[in-house]
Formats: structure tokens, sequence, C-alpha cells
């Protein structure tokens, strides 16, 4: 199925237990909730709708990579450094598969991720793409749509994280 991002919001009076322990925080099942399925289930339709609230829930599809690209500091990106906490990280594989990245975002730490996350526009993104090479072997402009789709979502999950004092867990795998 592939390595994908799902982030969980959460309210500000749960910080510690976001810290203390994150999966807490994240669903037990983020592609039956990204995806419309019954939770564990073997065998299940999907409506290929999100089910948890998007003010709740972030889910990235296998774009994360793209954007985690895109918000690394360095020659080529629009980024600081300060949104690519909210996509750094990476699988660690092993012979049984992998294990995920999990990591909590504070809500003071929110902000500053959003105020550079929204101030990075389609041009900057266009300008990026020259650039960047889809592993998944996309056209140029199929996947420039892709990532901008989601950056869109990241952009909103965000603005509304910040806009509530909330902060959010998140999970690469």
């Amino acid at each position: 199925m592939g390595i994908r991002y799902y982030a969980y919001a959460f309210d500000a009076d749960l910080v510690q237990q976001a810290v203390d322990d994150p999966h807490s925080i994240l669903s037990s099942d983020p592609l039956a909730d990204a995806w419309g399925l019954e939770p564990h289930a073997a065998m299940s339709a999907t409506t290929f709708e999100q089910v948890s609230p998007k003010r709740d829930m972030l889910y990235l599809d296998k774009a994360w990579s793209a954007l985690q690209s895109l918000t690394r500091s360095g020659t080529g990106s629009p980024a600081t450094g300060s949104c690519y906490r909210m996509f750094e990280g990476n699988v660690t594989m092993h012979d049984m598969g992998w294990d995920p990245w999990v990591r909590t975002i504070l809500p003071e730490e929110v902000p500053s991720i959003r105020d550079e996350l929204c101030a990075t526009d389609e041009s900057e993104v266009r300008l990026w793409a020259r650039t960047w090479r889809s592993r998944h072997g996309a056209d140029d402009a199929d996947e420039l749509r892709y990532v901008l789709d989601y950056l869109r979502r990241a952009q909103k999950f965000v603005e509304s994280l910040a806009a509530d004092g909330r902060g959010m867990v998140y999970l690469i795998g």
C-alpha cells in the first residue's frame, strides 16, 4: 500500500499526553479514517471520503515526501525550515516492513509553521517542481496538481490548528 502521512489534532489540555504518548492521539486505523473504511475490517467497502472531520485530521497520502522536499531549507526551497518540522521524518525499514515516524507538534509551534507554510504559494511550488521528480513516475503536470492539492490541505489544517490553539501528532508510515 505504501507509506502515507496522517496527522491528528489535539486540544491544548492534552499536550502532556501527546508528548508522553503520541500514539494515544493517533487513530488505531488511520487509513480507515482517511478512506472511509470500517476500522480493522479484513474486508470493507470504501467511500473514499475522510471519516474524521478535516479540522481534526490531515491525510497527505504519499505527497508527504514532496512536501518534505519543498519545505526543507536549502537551495531551491521557498521555505526557511520552520514548516519542514511538519513533514520531517521517514520510516525505519527492516525485514518485516517498517516502523513509522511519529512526531508531536505543540500548539505553540503551530503559528510559525502556519505562517511559513501558508506563505508558500503556487509560483514558488512551480519553481521548486522544476527540480523535483516523483519516485512514482507521474508526469510533471499531474505531480504538480497532486502536490498543490495536498499543500492546500496542509495549509488549511495548520490555519485551523493555529486559530483554535491546537497541536498535532503526525505519523509517516
